[in-house]
């Protein structure tokens, strides 16, 4: 193994030592908000819902904020594996034409090109996601509260200098300003009861439906600032909607998947499960936690990113890195998308042969 890094909570590690790890052990998937970064895990997801998740017919729970929300979305799909290539493609492909005098496209016209294209990638299958015979989809979002209950030139960057503040000094303080909202798919047409606990933020639990699904989607992607907040889901309180990874950068969350081990699988980008994306820049709050307890985390090995283009992940800087030159932004994007197969072929590798001595703690 000399790309994947493997961690686990007690829980987890224990379980791996005398049982190994079934796909009859994974009681949820997060996927995590990071927007370039989630390229990484494309081989990962193909593998996951392509060949071994199923080989197991119990219910799985998928949570996911941002392109995490996206990812999971489309591992409910038919043809899984088709669909996570397309969806590499298009974010890959993705490029907005800036307007005269300007250095970055205006959010809304960010956020219009998104609609579009979320349209063009799940017009017509909806239902293949809300209907899937065993995962549970949950859409991580961030709902403005006071203030920031509608967008506005000026009250949102307060607002948002105030989530900060709040948050600074205590994380559930930030629930003044922002509440998390997560959309789940029904289960025998009612709500599919939430696999983590809510008592570490405000939070409220909405139908997923076929008339929400595209609204919540794009609002748990839309980064305040450089995407157009959505207002007013169907069948969701009213009020302005944000990127699910203000509140849940990591989905660092208090995890409880039912009978079984219950185990929580998450392929990420780093062995830190962040809280908030405001949270970002205090360490004190990357630590793990006794929620992570049964979670076993997937990321590559620091050495490895090295060796990427750039020596990193891909990230949002790329699109200012490569201004004007959108054929080496995709060359390069493409490489470490390419590269990232060799986290797949180790983990397919290991699941064979599951050595407990390459399981790190979380």
């Amino acid at each position: 193994m000399r790309a994947l890094r493997i961690y686990a909570g007690p829980i987890a590690r224990r379980h791996i030592e005398e049982h190994g790890l079934q796909p009859a052990d994974v009681g949820a998937l997060p996927a995590a908000a990071g927007g370039p970064k989630g390229l990484i895990l494309g081989p990962l997801d193909r593998f996951l819902f392509g060949d071994w998740l199923p080989r197991t017919d119990h219910t799985i729970h998928l949570v996911g904020a941002s392109i995490g929300a996206w990812r999971m979305a489309t591992g409910c799909l038919h043809q899984p594996v088709q669909a996570f290539l397309r969806l590499e493609a298009d974010y890959i492909a993705q490029h907005y034409e800036l307007p005269p005098g300007r250095k970055t496209p205006s959010a809304a016209d960010v956020s219009q090109r998104f609609s579009e294209g979320l349209e063009a990638f799940y017009g017509g299958r909806i239902r293949e996601v809300l209907t899937h015979p065993r995962f549970r989809l949950h859409i991580v979002t961030a709902r403005g509260r006071h203030v920031l209950r509608r967008e506005h030139r000026i009250g949102t960057p307060l607002g948002y200098f105030g989530a900060f503040v709040s948050n600074t000094l205590h994380r559930r303080a930030m629930g003044a300003w922002l509440e998390r909202v997560v959309f789940s798919a029904p289960e025998q047409g009612v709500p599919c009861p939430l696999p983590f606990g809510t008592d570490d933020f405000p939070t409220r639990q909405v139908p997923l439906t076929e008339q929400n699904f595209q609204p919540a989607l794009q609002a748990s992607c839309s980064i305040p600032f450089m995407l157009k907040a959505v207002h007013d889901i169907p069948g969701a309180p009213p009020g302005a909607y944000w990127d699910g990874g203000i509140t849940d950068y990591h989905l660092h969350l208090k995890y409880d998947c039912g009978p079984g081990p219950g185990l929580v699988l998450y392929p990420h980008f780093q062995q830190a499960v962040v809280p908030g994306w405001l949270d970002k820049g205090l360490k004190w709050r990357h630590r793990a936690t006794a929620f992570l307890d049964r979670m076993i985390v997937l990321a590559p090995d620091p050495q490895w990113v090295h060796q990427l283009p750039n020596g990193k992940l891909p990230d949002r800087t790329d699109f200012a890195r490569y201004q004007g030159d959108l054929p080496a932004r995709i060359r390069d994007w493409t490489a470490a998308a390419q590269a990232s197969q060799q986290l797949a072929d180790e983990f397919a590798h290991w699941l064979r042969v599951p050595d407990p001595a390459r399981v790190e703690a979380l």
